[in-house]
């Protein structure tokens, strides 16, 4: 699997929501898409994402732009992080992997010593026609929203 670039085409992808809603990139053609991914529900760094894109959301749709944010979490944990935080936007269910894999945030990762497969924090900003125009793959937790919107020259 090749690394995703900048100015290609952004994976096509079809997930379930927190309702159990299919979502797919295709639906969102000709508005911006802030494709978030983070690697697990209700943990210190993915709440701090979410709640600054929470705390922001307007200033992003405002702009035209919707945000979607994956993990490999089910919709079960999805709806409860959606109603214990108040998140106004679609959160996705890659149980199957297929999503976080197509954009290669699927990853070895290592903590204590021990070594797992898990999520990439990493942030794709897909534009109108569907392409990648942005990829953040140091996302500052706390200040998503700007970093997103400062790519935009939106801030």
């Amino acid at each position: 699997m090749t690394e995703l670039q900048e100015g290609q085409k952004a994976p096509e992808f079809t997930g379930k929501d927190q309702e159990g809603n299919e979502i797919s990139l295709s639906q969102f053609v000709g508005k911006k898409v802030v494709l978030y991914f983070y690697p697990k529900d209700d943990t210190p760094g993915c709440t701090a994402e979410a709640c600054d894109f929470r705390d922001k959301y307007e200033s992003l749709t405002g702009k035209g732009i919707v945000v979607l944010g994956v993990s490999v979490d089910d919709e079960k944990s999805h709806k409860k992080f959606v109603a214990k935080h108040n998140l106004p936007f679609t959160l996705l269910a890659d149980t199957d992997k297929k999503i976080v894999e197509a954009y290669g945030v699927w990853a070895e990762k290592s903590m204590y010593g021990k070594t797992y497969m898990g999520t990439n924090r990493k942030t794709f900003i897909i534009d109108e026609q569907g392409n990648i125009a942005h990829i953040i793959s140091k996302v500052d937790t706390k200040n998503a929203t700007n970093q997103v919107l400062e790519l935009l020259k939106l801030s």
